[in-house]
This record gives C-alpha cells, structure tokens and sequence, in this order.
C-alpha cells in the first residue's frame, strides 16, 4: 500500500475538514481516496470519449441525412 503526507493551508484544511463532516467521511484519508477515484473514473471516461470522437473524425462524413438516422433509430427502437 502505498502512503502519502501532503500539507496544505489552513484555508483548503477547513474546506477538507468541513466537506469530510458534511459528506459523512470518518477520516481525510477516506476522502482523499474518494476524491482520487472520481478523478481516475472522470479521467478514464475522457480518454475514452476522446478516442471514440478521433474515431469519428476518421470516418468522415456520412451520406445519410439527420431525418434518416432519426428514422432508422426510432424504427429500432420499435422493432
């Protein structure tokens, strides 16, 4: 397991202290660790929007119109 120490001011200390209370957190270890997911997910999801929107772009432009993909998409929904 790896540890860390982090000092910070008095200011993000009272912010930490207040959000711990506030979202029910135990210890400032539990938030940190809270806080480092949601940026591992948020990051995740990021690199992988990026990579399907370059996949995109590689594609080029359809043929297709709006009211043709609107069609096709409502007729398998229904299907």
């Amino acid at each position: 397991m790896t540890k860390y120490s982090i000092t910070m001011s008095d200011d993000l200390g009272s912010y930490v202290q207040g959000a711990m209370n506030e979202r029910k957190f135990d210890t400032a270890s539990e938030y940190f660790r809270h806080l480092v997911r949601q940026d591992y997910v948020r990051q995740k999801a990021e690199k992988e929007l990026r990579a399907l929107i370059d996949e995109g772009l590689k594609s080029g432009v359809s043929d297709d119109t709006v009211e043709g993909i609107w069609a096709e998409a409502i007729a398998e929904s229904q299907a």
